[in-house]
């Protein structure tokens, strides 16, 4: 298998792209093709160790930054992510996978790829920890305005990759709304509801934005300006939260000085908390996002991988890793065969 990895999207390439590759080259059975600036790519990897193994380059002479707009994919016919894209279009790799602007790369995908036959639009995904597993959330950006078909649709692939790649069977598929009955929600969400019901999928039914983390659902599909809110208040309040906790235990002289008045309470509960770590380090892993490393760009005529833009290496050998996985399980395919399955169902219902 072959993976190409714009080596030079994200805010910390090429160092973090490369340092990346060569974990992932390391630990899984493939080839990685670093597509970018030759001359930078090989002075990065001099620094690492990584004589005899399955790396190539491919040259590209020009870059999309992180604050260009997708018109730069237009513009730019050399850079690092079009030839990427290019690779993959010509049967030269099996995957794409970049920490790059995530618009451009969805511009670069269309532009080159095509979507899978079928889809109308395609999706944006993301991964939510939610105990006991992760759910999926899309779409979270790439249409802000849609039709109940689009959503429909954004179900077929979300449930498809949740049962794929997450190994959940038989997801359960939830759609956001502002109450729990069927007639509840935006002309959009009570348009879309009948069409998810004779779908045949695991409906659940409507989600209310409060039971979005409480495991009711692993596949929540909505708009993409409802998703982009939705992910980036939650961001947010992690923030607010985290900046809350420290302002409201060292904010005071007394608050400090309760701190160094517990500290040696906590020294003598060590061997209580040492038997905690294993936990601790669960919940670590499971909040991470690196462990996912990033998400398929679902619709395309291939497999497209976006990581974060702040992906450091270890996130970019996850997002290779996603990207192996994609291809090992059939991704594309399947959502070609689900897409095609639904609109036989959404025929016949209109026949009759």
């Amino acid at each position: 298998m072959k993976i190409a990895l714009d080596a030079m999207g994200g805010d910390h390439a090429p160092e973090a792209t490369v340092a990346g590759a060569i974990q992932a080259a390391r630990a899984y059975d493939l080839e990685i093709v670093l597509v970018g600036d030759e001359r930078r790519l090989q002075a990065e990897l001099q620094k690492h160790d990584a004589r005899g193994l399955p790396l190539s380059i491919v040259h590209a002479s020009q870059a999309v930054g992180m604050e260009e707009h997708t018109m730069a994919v237009k513009q730019k016919r050399d850079a690092s992510i079009v030839v990427a894209m290019r690779l993959a279009r010509e049967g030269e790799v099996d995957a794409v996978a970049s920490a790059g602007n995530s618009g451009a790369v969805m511009a670069a995908a269309l532009f080159n790829l095509g979507r899978i036959p079928g889809v109308i639009r395609p999706a944006l995904v993301t991964v939510y920890p939610a105990p006991p597993r992760y759910y999926i959330l899309l779409d979270i950006g790439a249409n802000a305005d849609c039709k109940p078909e689009y959503l429909l649709q954004f179900a077929v692939m979300g449930a498809v990759y949740a049962e794929k790649i997450h190994g959940i069977p038989g997801p359960r598929v939830g759609i956001v709304s502002n109450g729990e009955e069927p007639d509840k929600g935006s002309m959009l969400v009570r348009e879309a509801f009948p069409l998810l019901q004779a779908s045949g999928l695991n409906f659940v039914g409507n989600v209310e934005g409060k039971d979005i983390h409480r495991d009711v659902a692993d596949v929540i599909v909505t708009d993409g300006f409802t998703g982009n809110v939705i992910i980036k208040l939650t961001e947010g309040i992690v923030s607010f939260l985290g900046k809350m906790l420290v302002r409201q235990l060292t904010g005071t002289w007394r608050d400090r000085i309760a701190l160094l008045v517990m500290a040696p309470g906590l020294l003598l509960a060590s061997p209580g908390l040492l038997l905690m770590v294993p936990t601790l380090r669960r919940t670590r892993r499971q909040l991470d996002w690196r462990e996912i490393g990033g998400a398929p760009l679902l619709g395309v005529n291939g497999v497209v991988i976006i990581g974060h833009g702040r992906s450091d290496a270890y996130a970019v050998r996850h997002m290779i890793r996603q990207a192996m996985v994609a291809v090992e399980q059939r991704l594309v395919p399947t959502i070609q065969e689900e897409i095609q399955r639904t609109e036989q169902i959404h025929k016949a219902r209109g026949k009759n």
